[in-house]
């Protein structure tokens, strides 16, 4: 009979990314037995071994299978700081071909001429940015598939979307966490399978089932985040544009997961929607961190579009310019509909194929959604259902 660490580590390599509820999941469908700490211990193993990664999406653990290398990765560091320089260096780990810059520069002449697998670029530096690096590290034919990882202590408001926009792979606000920038070369590099991208490397249809299922046994509000007129910007500003402004709400959504969301988890749907469901008041701060974020955020999106000075009012140039106006649209699904609709959809399905769900099944169990509005009152921040769609459902209750 196999070593528990083997089946867990071939179950692994066979998904080459699941996460830990679905893990637990497939174990049990192979009559293998799970016992949480021995299941740890096994993920442990396998991590030190450098056979697995582990990143957490929110409260959600996902593991990757890594593949091995006879010739190690070059990986670039431009911070002009030396001990910073240096502990980015200790962080990323051993395994690596490590180069260090100091200035932008230097940086740019040791790209050309090392062209190295992975760049983590501090974006204030001497004689040359960050910014022109990453922008010119995407236009040249013989760069731009290098990977970037901005890490920097600059206004995150509107650097992030910057760094985004010339074409990084993901942002670090300093003081950086050394695991999180461990985690994420470990993947970039070394994941099998598919390209990682982190800000839409979120919960698919698989993963969110499993997690969807679980969220409903839990006290769990579930909602739904998604942008109203971003059909128009993409009309407005092409494919490209829209996704940079999906990835950067993926980011924003990750960056306040990881102060409030304790329990629960979020996740990405292929029609631009997200989703979140955990405790009330972890996912009302959640959310009204993202909100705040993205509302300060929205100025830059229109002026990185050339549209106005940053004092201008928005809405004065929706009026004047016609310009697509990009608003936040949080909506709750109540339990008791989506247990509804749960069940029509389970009785086409058998026992075992209770958890998984395919995009368009998914989408029917969300259905619509009840809009929100987040505020924050003396019992702390709360969620509740806008005015509008209370006279709404008066209107129908009447009918």
């Amino acid at each position: 009979m196999e070593r528990f660490e083997t089946q867990v580590f071939n179950l692994i390599e066979e998904k080459q990314e699941v996460s830990l509820n679905q893990l637990k999941k497939e174990l049990l469908s192979r009559n293998i037995e799970v016992d949480d700490s021995k299941l740890r211990e096994a993920i442990n193993l396998l991590e030190n071994l450098g056979a697995v990664g582990e990143r957490k999406i929110g409260n959600m653990e996902v593991f990757y299978s890594l593949q091995s290398s006879n010739f190690p990765n070059k990986i670039l560091i431009v911070e002009d700081e030396p001990k910073i320089n240096e502990l980015m260096a200790i962080s990323v780990g051993k395994g690596f071909k490590i180069l260090q810059s100091y200035n932008g520069r230097e940086a740019m002449e040791t790209i050309r001429r090392e062209k190295p697998d992975l760049v983590i670029l501090d974006l204030m530096l001497p004689e040359k940015d960050g910014l022109d690096i990453c922008n010119t590290i995407r236009h040249d034919p013989e760069l731009k598939n290098i990977k970037v990882i901005v890490v920097s202590a600059l206004d995150a408001t509107s650097h992030r979307l910057k760094s985004l926009e010339r074409g990084a792979d993901y942002y670090i606000k300093k003081p950086f966490d050394p695991y999180e920038l461990r985690t994420l070369v470990n993947i970039f590099l070394r994941k099998k399978g598919k390209k990682f991208d982190p800000l839409v490397d979120l919960p698919d249809e698989e993963r969110i089932s499993i997690e969807l299922e679980n969220a409903l046994q839990e006290d769990f509000q579930i909602l739904t985040i998604s942008l109203n007129n971003l059909k128009d910007y993409e009309k407005k500003f092409g494919e490209k544009e829209a996704m940079i402004v999906i990835r950067l709400l993926s980011q924003l959504l990750q960056d306040e997961t990881k102060k409030s969301l304790k329990s629960g988890f979020i996740g990405y749907l292929k029609n631009m929607q997200f989703i979140i469901a955990g405790k009330k008041d972890e996912v009302a701060q959640t959310l009204e961190g993202l909100k705040k974020e993205f509302e300060a955020v929205l100025p830059f999106i229109y002026q990185e579009k050339g549209y106005l000075p940053i004092e201008t009012e928005l809405t004065t140039l929706f009026e004047a310019e016609k310009i697509p106006k990009l608003e936040l649209s949080i909506k709750e699904v109540p339990k008791e509909e989506l247990l509804s609709r749960r069940k029509e959809i389970l009785k086409e399905k058998t026992f075992k194929d209770v958890g998984s769900y395919s995009y368009e099944e998914l989408q029917k169990l969300l259905g619509e959604g009840v809009d929100v509005v987040i505020t924050r009152g003396p019992n702390g921040v709360q969620i509740t259902v806008s005015k509008e769609k209370k006279e709404e459902k008066k209107e129908e209750n009447k009918k």
